[in-house]
């Protein structure tokens, strides 16, 4: 297996969703409402001043304090973390296990007690390109499979739940088969436990491990490419990649749907959920 180093991304994008009072007041109450800088992954169909609209017209269907979340996006979680500890964001948005990891390897941050936040769920998918049809009915038949046989429990069991996330994860081997076609597959390497490279450049975390179950049963060998988040659907649509881990935005009228998804290109089925989370420091 070859680790070769893109700049590109993936992420998981999430959505946030804080409110006010009652619709009549709400006008007045967002004006004098605290702000908030969320660090956010970039979007790609959507300018940070766009998002700001979209998560307004979400609060104003809530009912929760009045919190005006100011998107600041960036192309990776290290970039997030260090915006907090800078001064120029106040929270990171990311998911729960996620969260859970940072917390265990820097004391310096926390949680944030948002039930509106915290309450939001993520799906992870793959994406591929819209013309890999028969791509596409073959990783969904595979992340089929490892539903029905309890796979995919015993690798989030494994590898997101039962993880030491005080410590650095076990490095993960993709196996080789001779003659087999190979799968470039984007990874970012910045979202531990589900996604991270290791000191040694070595490939590790949840993802890694599902690759690993998928390339056997799909007979093909897999290449990553680590990228970074703003130019993932580039690397797609230009053929530097085949796949790309993705994540599904929990969408209402308020939110276009197309926010996270270019065109060009098709979401797998569901292999994971999970909560959003937003860390901040102590």
């Amino acid at each position: 297996m070859r680790l070769k180093k893109l700049f590109a991304g993936i992420c998981a994008a999430c959505l946030l969703m804080t409110g006010c009072g009652s619709e009549q007041n709400n006008s007045e109450e967002n004006s004098q409402a605290r702000i908030v800088k969320v660090g956010m992954i970039t979007h790609l169909n959507a300018s940070e001043k766009q998002m700001e609209e979209y998560l307004f017209n979400v609060q104003a269907k809530t009912h929760a304090k009045v919190l005006n979340h100011v998107p600041v996006f960036f192309d990776s979680l290290k970039l997030m973390q260090l915006a907090v500890e800078s001064g120029n964001a106040d929270e990171i948005s990311t998911y729960k296990c996620v969260a859970d990891y940072l917390i265990a390897n820097n004391d310096n941050f926390e949680l944030v007690d948002n039930d509106a936040i915290n309450k939001l769920v993520d799906s992870f998918c793959l994406a591929v390109r819209a013309e890999d049809k028969e791509l596409k009915t073959a990783l969904d038949k595979v992340i089929d499979e490892m539903k029905s046989d309890g796979t995919l429990d015993k690798l989030v069991g494994e590898y997101i739940i039962g993880v030491n996330k005080g410590q650095a994860p076990a490095k993960i081997e993709i196996p080789t088969i001779d003659g087999a076609a190979t799968l470039k597959v984007g990874v970012t390497g910045d979202l531990p436990p589900l996604d991270l490279i290791l000191p040694d450049n070595s490939p590790a975390g949840f993802n890694t491990a599902l690759l690993a179950e998928i390339a056997k049963r799909l007979n093909r060998n897999i290449e990553l490419v680590q990228i970074e988040s703003g130019a993932r659907a580039a690397a797609l649509n230009s053929n530097l990649i085949d796949v790309v881990f993705w994540a599904i935005v929990p969408l209402g009228k308020e939110i276009p749907s197309d926010i996270d998804k270019p065109e060009g290109l098709e979401l797998s089925a569901p292999y994971f959920q999970d909560n959003v989370a937003h860390l901040k420091l102590k």
